[in-house]
């Protein structure tokens, strides 16, 4: 498919729009201030687009254009700005070694605030890592979760998390909270049981967990792991281990939790 090229070309990093878009991928105050988030790349950005996501502005280059013609068109014809750039320009937005150049502002997602007590959710309390967080929001929606909640941690709309997820962070019912115990309270008020993930060996093999009906599973933080108020609300559950390792990563804890309740929800 052939793409109308903008007759001027942007180079400037003065200018107002680049500005923008580079506090923006940046920092996470000014993500929340104006409601909006940077997004890299032709897949992700055409992904987004695809999804419904609002994409305000698209940035692009003369290259992208002819080498992701079919993606980027996706992006232009829903993007409320279009402006063609300069590769040196695109070198300077960009947070890859390898700049495919297409790059977008778009509106933060409306929050999710319903949980469906028949569903099966993944929580995340206080997860920092944007890797992490991107790569269980991937195997959640792959698995066929219901959804995920999270709590404090990195910034959903992080441009790592982002591009780890494959844009699954813009697909996935996500619901925020910043009280985890009071939101697993009312879960397990509506029905659902609440599991607390933990490397403890005393507590339950998760391959011996009800996952039958609705449920939450929890993965704490990279290193403090979950605090004692959030494992003492929920039945304990460990990862059984038999090398010498004593913890997983909180990507591969939550991918392996997940597998184990998707798979007893298909049974």
């Amino acid at each position: 498919m052939q793409l109308k090229e903008s007759s001027d070309v942007l180079t400037s990093r003065a200018n107002a729009l680049v500005k923008q878009m580079t506090a923006v991928r940046k920092s996470a105050r000014e993500r929340r201030e104006n409601g909006t988030f940077f997004l890299e790349g032709a897949r992700l950005c055409a992904d987004a687009a695809i999804s419904g996501t609002v994409v305000l502005v698209c940035l692009y280059t003369q290259e992208a254009a002819q080498k992701y013609a079919d993606r980027l068109a996706a992006v232009l014809s829903c993007a409320e700005k279009t402006q063609r750039i300069s590769g040196e320009l695109a070198g300077y937005l960009s947070e890859t070694q390898n700049p495919q150049g297409v790059f977008c502002l778009c509106r933060m997602r409306t929050p999710q605030t319903r949980i469906d007590p028949t569903g099966k959710y993944i929580a995340l309390s206080d997860v920092q890592n944007p890797d992490n967080l991107g790569a269980i929001s991937r195997t959640a929606e792959a698995l066929g979760a219901s959804g995920m909640i999270v709590e404090g941690g990195c910034d959903l709309y992080n441009p790592k998390a982002q591009r780890a997820s494959m844009g699954s962070l813009l697909r996935l019912p996500i619901v925020q909270t910043q009280d985890l115990a009071a939101l697993l309270e009312e879960c397990r008020q509506n029905g659902m049981r609440t599991y607390a993930s933990t490397p403890d060996a005393d507590a339950l093999a998760v391959t011996q967990a009800d996952f039958s009906g609705g449920a939450v599973c929890v993965v704490g933080n990279e290193g403090a792991g979950l605090r004692d108020a959030l494992l003492q609300s929920c039945t304990r559950v460990t990862i059984p281990m038999r090398g010498r390792a004593e913890s997983f990563n909180a990507a591969a804890a939550a991918s392996i939790l997940l597998w184990e309740m998707m798979r007893e929800a298909a049974r």
